[in-house]
């Protein structure tokens, strides 16, 4: 599987951004698809993901003003986030969680990250 993730830039405090992550490859064994961050000096964590069945999940620092969703026939995941925070200034990271039914293993899957950058 493979992932091209797009649409960071610099943004004012309360301001919007829409990420996109489109994969391509083995589509059909990804399970979850969704979007980590790693700021400067902190570890990577998860900010939101969807499942194929539509289930999402987000960090609670997050909720609210992220929101995740999936173009399953584009294979596209987007990550639209608003209200926009100093704090959310990051490197963004689409991934994609895959299980192979012909061999009963799972794997994860990044895309290049793409830097949001949140302005006071």
């Amino acid at each position: 599987v493979q992932l091209q993730a797009s649409g960071g830039g610099l943004v004012q405090a309360g301001g919007s951004l829409r990420l996109s992550c489109a994969a391509s490859g083995s589509t059909n064994s990804i399970q979850f698809m969704g979007w980590y961050r790693q700021a400067p000096g902190k570890q990577r964590e998860m900010v939101a993901n969807v499942g194929n069945s539509g289930s999402t999940n987000y960090a609670d620092s997050v909720k609210g003003r992220f929101t995740i969703s999936s173009d399953s026939g584009k294979n596209t995941v987007y990550l639209q986030m608003n209200s926009l925070k100093p704090e959310d200034t990051a490197v963004y990271y689409c991934n994609a969680d895959t299980f192979s039914m012909a061999t009963a293993e799972a794997s994860r899957y990044w895309g290049q990250g793409t830097l949001v950058t949140v302005s006071s």
